[in-house]
């Protein structure tokens, strides 16, 4: 999960990206970026941290140029080096760079195939830097000193075709435009939108679309699976379906938890799907719950609230806010590593006792994954004076890994794991738990679009839409990826730095 951004405009750039990816820097904390071009030449800055502390004020003025794009980076392959900051460069052909949000399934492969086959070297662990390479390698087959669109939908069409897993991205190429494509599944989104200034038309092109809206661009619709769009130095569009088998089929924890409420995905309202979570849970507890004791009851913040605010006015309950936000501190979800996450969770939050005190209370979550924040917050509810505690989930048992650019990359460390609910519920330590019905979930999400017929949802059922992953994959994966791993390269980091210090 990271943000992408590409500003196609008639002035400079630089500030409407930083706005942009401000706007998005929910879906990464770790690393953001800028490219911009002017005559002929591209400009980056891109480091670790949030974008605000990346590029500073005497940054934007080396960012000239009505064309740009930029990334906010969540770690999911590679590592947190900076050099794995995005966007990517390749010099040929004609100078390219790109953003990725997603995964590479068959990365090692590709790399394999680009070093032999295509003679390009990788540098860094990223599968976007090898989603760059593959593009740039395509484009370059057409042997041309100057491109049209209709080179840049064959190279894409013929990146589909290579190209395994999860992926939208934006790519600049100098002396042609800005381009986006989305894998033939839509697993990751991508929306872009239009506005008319006395210059001309710009375009923009983002993960999601309130960042359409924060720069006061009109939404046009979601890029759609296998499709690419181009936005020319002329400003004109150009838009065609590369894929030869598309199939919509989008992630849908996106809905869930990842995604800002305000936004628009594949034409659902991320609110009203959240709004109907509630509404279908709350309809599950009284059909298999009916003689509940719920006095009151509390979202965990932000995520979960619109669904509670629906569960309690279906339930006939008491809603109320029992945990204050510290919003200095990022994400817990998107944290790099178990112990990192652990020690934030008291930090993010503080009970209000008064509204725990001698009362029998329904916590209300968006999903649970680790436990590690469940098992927190319901310790914190029992400090707080609740006389009981028990827990909802908008969303079902995450029981599998996700491979598509979520990181949840090793079963063992996710809490339902291999465990029944009543087994859940003991290890959070609830009272009693109980998960939102995956057909509720679905139904939930496809009543905003009923275009949407298939949703990836590998988190909860263990079946991969781009049907190549296997036993091996997943080993491997978690092997490469595990919290433990994390673990294991951050004190490697850290002697490092203090073998060098001492030097």
């Amino acid at each position: 999960m990271c943000g992408i951004i590409g500003i196609a405009g008639r002035s400079p750039v630089n500030q409407s990206l930083f706005d942009g990816l401000t706007v998005l820097q929910h879906r990464g904390q770790d690393a953001a970026g800028i490219v911009t071009c002017d005559l002929g030449r591209l400009f980056l800055r891109k480091d670790n941290g949030l974008i605000r502390d990346v590029v500073r004020t005497r940054h934007m003025r080396n960012l000239p140029g009505n064309i740009g794009i930029g990334h906010v980076r969540y770690p999911t392959a590679g590592s947190s080096d900076s050099a794995e900051a995005q966007p990517f460069y390749v010099n040929s052909p004609f100078g390219i760079t790109l953003a990725h949000n997603g995964n590479l399934t068959n990365a090692i492969q590709l790399k394999d195939e680009l070093f032999r086959s295509d003679l390009r070297h990788i540098n860094t662990n990223s599968d976007s830097e090898i989603l760059l390479n593959v593009f740039a390698h395509e484009l370059q087959q057409r042997s041309k000193l100057s491109i049209d669109a209709e080179d840049i939908f064959a190279a894409v069409a013929a990146v589909h075709r290579r190209v395994r897993g999860a992926y939208a991205a934006v790519a600049l190429i100098v002396g042609f435009g800005l381009v986006a494509f989305r894998d033939p599944y839509g697993i990751r989104p991508l929306v872009f939108g239009r506005r008319e200034t006395e210059d001309g038309m710009e375009y923009m092109v983002a993960s999601e679309s309130v960042a359409l809206d924060a720069l006061d661009f009109q939404r046009i619709r979601d890029v759609a699976p296998g499709e690419a769009v181009l936005f020319d130095l002329d400003g004109r569009m150009h838009a065609r379906q590369c894929a030869d088998h598309p199939s919509y089929s989008p992630c849908i924890f996106e809905f869930v938890y990842l995604a800002r409420p305000d936004s628009i995905m594949d034409q659902v309202s991320v609110h009203k799907a959240r709004l109907r979570m509630g509404e279908y849970l709350a309809e599950k507890i009284l059909r298999v719950w009916p003689d509940q004791d719920i006095d009151v009851v509390i979202p965990i913040p932000d995520t979960s609230r619109t669904a509670a605010l629906q569960m309690a006015s279906i339930l006939g309950i008491k809603y109320r806010e029992g945990f204050i936000k510290n919003r200095y501190i990022a994400r817990t979800f998107i944290m790099p590593g178990q112990k990192i996450r652990k020690k934030s969770v008291r930090q993010k939050l503080n009970a209000i006792d008064l509204e725990f005190r001698g009362k029998n209370v329904l916590l209300v979550d968006d999903s649970i994954v680790r436990g590690t924040t469940s098992e927190q917050i319901i310790c914190m509810a029992r400090e707080a004076g609740a006389r009981k505690v028990y827990f909802a989930s908008a969303a079902p048992p995450v029981r599998y890994p996700n491979v598509y650019g979520i990181d949840m990359p090793a079963a063992y460390e996710l809490i339902a794991h291999g465990r029944s609910e009543e087994e859940v519920a003991r290890a959070i330590g609830a009272d009693h738990l109980i998960f939102q019905d995956l057909s509720d979930l679905e139904e939930a999400v496809r009543r905003g679009n009923r275009a949407l017929k298939a949703f990836d949802a590998s988190c909860f059922t263990g079946e991969y839409v781009t049907g190549d992953i296997d036993r091996a994959y997943l080993d491997c994966l978690a092997r490469e990826r595990s919290d433990s791993v994390k673990a294991t390269h951050e004190a490697a980091e850290n002697a490092f730095i203090d073998l060098h210090n001492d030097a």
